[in-house]
């Protein structure tokens, strides 16, 4: 087919008008994608990191890891309008100490907060409160030093253990709380603990039903931290 003569001269004479306003536009959506690159990026970078470090509690005994604390809590945060990154640092039968050793590794994911729920094992072992203690306040010493938020969740002595046991142990939480500015969970199994049927056969760790409440109970405890100052 012949070209148009009458098209060519129109477009000869419009052509130069059709190329400014080509290159108007093509600047304008480069523009516009640079703004929103420049919008979007502070958002997305700024999904913060959680680490949970603890024992079997936090590792998820006995459960598909699905149904592990870190997991549950972040598709909890994330499902009421609170986008995390929860990294599990659960170390089934994990001892304060041994939290304590491992931590400058777990910090190698650079975490924004840190979840502390350890101590039940020390508990369980009859280990001196005192030492407790003393491995509890070097990880919080750590983390402060760091400028990483913290939520220390507790733990308590069972009775058996006898009241001057049960006084030193459970008081290392609130004291230690309180001296680092930390955000206390009194005790981690509240409400779930001695619950025949929110725990697995062996009576102590939750089961997929039990750690869904311990979620529903502390999520909102995440979730103001998360938020604050």
């Amino acid at each position: 087919m012949s070209p148009n003569p009458v098209a060519q001269q129109a477009l000869g004479s419009y052509g130069p008008a059709f190329r400014r306003f080509n290159a108007l536009l093509n600047a304008s959506m480069y523009a516009l994608l640079a703004l929103f690159l420049l919008v979007a990026a502070p958002s997305l970078a700024a999904t913060p990191k959680i680490l949970a470090l603890g024992d079997s509690l936090t590792a998820g005994y006995g459960l598909p890891p699905e149904d592990a604390f870190p997991t549950r809590l972040e598709a909890k945060l994330r499902a009421d309008g609170t986008p995390v990154s929860i990294v599990n640092a659960g170390v089934s039968g994990d001892t304060s100490a041994g939290g304590r050793a491992r931590l400058d590794w777990a910090l190698a994911d650079k975490p924004d907060f840190v979840i502390v729920a350890l101590g039940a094992n020390d508990m369980l072992r009859g280990i001196d409160p005192r030492d407790t203690r003393a491995n509890l306040d070097a990880i919080l010493a750590t983390l402060k030093g760091r400028n990483i938020k913290v939520l220390l969740i507790g733990m308590l002595a069972s009775p058996n253990l006898g009241k001057d046991y049960g006084a030193a142990f459970d008081s290392i939480y609130p004291d230690l709380a309180k001296k680092y500015g930390a955000t206390l969970y009194p005790f981690f199994l509240d409400g779930v603990a001695m619950q025949r049927d929110l725990n697995q056969a062996d009576g102590m760790h939750p089961n997929a039903k039990g750690v869904a409440l311990l979620v529903d109970r502390i999520a909102p405890v995440v979730k103001k931290m998360l938020s604050g100052p």
